[in-house]
């Protein structure tokens, strides 16, 4: 049955048409918007009258960002008083039925599109009834994200199989909760004491809640959005049609819509095909122009997935929606797309560090980790961009709302592991990118070692791993590599026989009656084992060639 005019004026934004390319995909490069698909094409009605509603949003954002500066001058100006306000309201109601005639307009012009209208048939079965064939019909179009049906929810997963009863902190198949930080209040619990951090408290809040979190995740902010859609519907095309990528609704546990997208080369029957890189995005970044092509192009199958509050997924970027979302991605590779934790590895790029550390915190048996261009505390980094005379404020509203605690998890994680430093990285560097030794990766590199190896990582094994930090290429790598005669068999052969003595987990007690000579050549043969340099800046895409899995003994 053809729907009704209704149905046109509440529908979806319609973008794109899909149509998958024939195998095998062109080569790297090409014009993914030349052919396989086509760009919906509105009528004049639709389009005139969208592109004023469209306006009227982007004029919406503008003046929600800019409401302080707006209030005060309707303020001086004597606008906000009653009878200014009783005067405005017929060009209010004005406004309104004007914004309801060109909706409906709108819902005419697409009512006149028999593409369309077939979309819209298309989605309201799909809704009706969301079996496969359903969805492979819905899958044709690129639209609206919030019309689109939810695919997996968190509550799917029944405790009682037990699946859960490991995970730490899980109550009722939840996700474990984030535990703040160390704030920056007293040690006094007395009243007197709470009812003077309150003004502290309430203005941490404001700044998190207003332009902290904006200046945490950029990405979130809806006018960037819009101005990088065209873009992203490009990339979205990309991994649709080149290589037949499924889109999926994930609902999380605290109810938002997470955006993802699924790319399975298991049909390849190559080795690297059947293993899931799960990729988490920078704070800028968004699965279709993000890091998800560097696995892709290696070979792997690839989850990709947008943060609360960018693209299609809904919600804000605060730690505990991240590790929400994340937590869902993983439940739906194990649970609906069929693979086992062991084929899992998690790929993270950049602020992506937090929910891929929270994952490999929180489910301890995936396969590896691979974070590049990360860092170990938010703090640092946070104290970099803010005025001095802020630093107590801002310490304890990162500590108490945006505590991205990378290096704490991180340890928790008994698995191989690999970092990735950006020589050249002009963001989380605390002094320019022209000084590699404040590069706050090489903070995340020294906790995870001191973590793991705490007899190697004494005073002068944190000394020659400083020093092999501060090496500026890799002649000087090398050179120091050779100063301290490390015997590359020799440590292996030290920790295979280690490991097969113990059988406990990290950390280790090798070293602990060791020469500070064997010490040293351990330290640093541990630290290039763990750590992997790329002569590139920050926002740089890491070359396909470079995606190499953890060292593992």
């Amino acid at each position: 049955m053809a729907p009704g005019l209704w149905a046109c004026v509440l529908g979806p934004r319609l973008y794109r048409l899909h149509r998958p390319r024939p195998q095998p995909p062109p080569p790297s490069g090409s014009d993914s918007g030349s052919s396989g698909g086509t760009y919906y094409t509105p009528g004049s009605l639709e389009r005139h009258s969208d592109s004023v509603l469209g306006w009227v949003s982007i004029l919406w954002s503008v003046s929600f960002y800019t409401s302080p500066l707006l209030l005060l001058y309707c303020y001086r100006k004597g606008y906000l008083c009653v009878s200014k306000l009783e005067s405005a309201v017929p060009y209010a109601s004005g406004l309104l039925l004007l914004l309801l005639g060109m909706t409906c307009l709108r819902g005419m012009g697409r009512w006149s599109s028999p593409e369309y209208v077939n979309f819209i048939s298309v989605l309201e079965e799909a809704k009706r009834n969301n079996i496969p064939e359903n969805k492979r019909k819905l899958a044709s179009y690129s639209f609206d994200f919030r019309a689109w049906p939810e695919d997996f929810t968190w509550s799917e997963v029944s405790t009682s199989k037990g699946h859960d009863a490991w995970r730490p902190g899980v109550t009722g198949g939840g996700v474990a909760l984030l535990r703040p930080g160390p704030g920056s209040r007293g040690t006094s619990a007395g009243v007197l004491s709470h009812l003077w951090s309150l003004p502290c408290s309430l203005l941490s809040y404001l700044m998190a809640h207003s332009f902290g979190r904006r200046m945490l995740y950029p990405g979130s902010v809806s006018l960037l959005q819009k101005a990088m859609q065209p873009v992203l519907l490009q990339g979205q095309a990309r991994l649709v049609e080149e290589h037949d990528g499924k889109r999926a609704k994930l609902v999380a546990c605290d109810g938002n819509h997470i955006d993802a997208i699924f790319i399975d080369k298991r049909a390849t029957q190559s080795e690297r095909g059947r293993k899931l890189v799960i990729c988490c995005e920078g704070n800028a970044g968004f699965y279709e122009v993000g890091c998800v092509s560097t696995p892709l192009e290696a070979g792997y199958s690839v989850l990709g997935w947008n943060h609360p509050g960018f693209g299609g997924s809904t919600g804000l970027p605060f730690p505990q929606n991240e590790a929400n979302g994340m937590d869902v991605v993983v439940q739906y590779a194990i649970h609906s797309l069929g693979f086992s934790l062991e084929d899992i590895i998690l790929y993270a790029w950049s602020i992506g560090g937090f929910t891929a550390t929270w994952a490999a915190m929180t489910y301890p048996d995936i396969s590896a980790l691979v974070l590049d261009a990360s860092f170990d505390d938010l703090v640092p980094l946070a104290l970099k961009v803010m005025p001095e005379s802020w630093r107590p404020l801002v310490t304890r509203t990162v500590r108490d709302y945006l505590n991205l605690n990378n290096a704490e998890q991180l340890c928790k994680y008994q698995g191989p592991v690999v970092l990735i430093r950006r020589t050249k990285d002009e963001i989380i560097t605390t002094m320019g990118p022209d000084d590699i030794t404040s590069n706050r990766g090489n903070d995340l590199l020294l906790r995870l070692l001191q973590f793991r190896y705490p007899q190697v990582m004494t005073e002068e094994g944190v000394r020659v791993v400083k020093e092999w930090l501060s090496a500026e290429n890799p002649i000087q790598e090398a050179s120091l590599y050779s100063h301290y005669e490390v015997d590359d068999d020799w440590c292996n052969s030290l920790l295979q026989s280690y490991r097969t003595e113990h059988s406990d987990g990290f950390p280790w007690s090798v070293g602990s009656e060791m020469h500070p000579e064997g010490r040293r050549q351990l330290a640093i043969f541990l630290a290039q084992k763990y750590m992997r340099n790329l002569d590139a800046s920050h926002c740089s895409p890491l070359p396909p060639h470079h995606f190499l899995m953890p060292w593992t003994l």
